[in-house]
């Protein structure tokens, strides 16, 4: 499943940005050859290679593999099944451009969300997301 994430959005960033697989492959120091087999779902990524990918995509390793244009409907149906999600219902992680004070305020909301997962985890029961 993490493998469709990882090149979905593989893919995606190279459309966004202009960027050919040949000089992303370059960039991240791989064969052309191997970079086409990952993007064609035929190898495997060691964490180096996904660390070199999301260096030279200019894109944080996490981003890379917790975000998605695809709807989690999809996502289960390509992986064949359901699939164990990383964070409790009703959290999200997401990427983002912000400004200073919009950063201030995430990371607020970031902190404040991570104390009540802890505390959940301590009391091993559910907390649910709070609404904004």
């Amino acid at each position: 499943m993490y493998n469709l994430i990882l090149l979905t959005n593989i893919l995606r960033i190279l459309d966004d940005i202009g960027m050919t697989k040949s000089e992303l492959a370059k960039k991240a120091g791989m064969s052309v050859s191997f970079l086409s087999d990952l993007t064609n779902d035929q190898a495997n990524p060691s964490l180096r290679i996904m660390e070199a990918i999301a260096h030279a995509l200019d894109t944080p390793l996490p981003a890379l593999l917790e975000t998605t244009d695809l709807d989690r409907q999809t996502l289960e149906e390509l992986a064949g099944g359901a699939s164990r999600l990383s964070l409790p219902e009703g959290y999200v992680r997401i990427a983002a451009i912000l400004t200073e004070f919009q950063a201030f305020t995430v990371r607020q909301w970031d902190q404040e969300n991570r104390k009540r997962l802890e505390a959940a985890k301590v009391r091993r029961k559910p907390i649910p997301a709070k609404k904004i």
